[in-house]
């Protein structure tokens, strides 16, 4: 089997041993193939196996992709003591 990989329209080709385990097929990836993180997507397309590195997003894309709220938010304040004047 061939990996390919594209770096400045160069393509570097790697072959691989395919391992089988039980019901599972696994692959060594050469070092400089290596994915960041512990976790991939496998996609299949045609005869191809394309995996790509599962990413958590970051805290402000998980934000921007949160519905708006239409509600009035209570006053949290309300039925309290007014706050101390403090010197400091």
């Amino acid at each position: 089997m061939n990996i390919q990989r594209k770096e400045n329209n160069t393509t570097q080709n790697y072959r691989v041993r395919l391992y089988k385990n039980g019901q599972y097929q696994s692959l060594h990836i050469p070092k400089d193939l290596e994915l960041p993180g512990n976790e991939a997507i496998v996609q299949k397309k045609g005869k191809q196996l394309i995996i790509k590195p599962l990413t958590k997003p970051s805290l402000l894309e998980t934000l921007a992709g949160l519905n708006k709220i239409n509600e009035d938010f209570p006053d949290v304040d309300q039925g309290l003591l007014p706050p101390d004047n403090i010197d400091i």
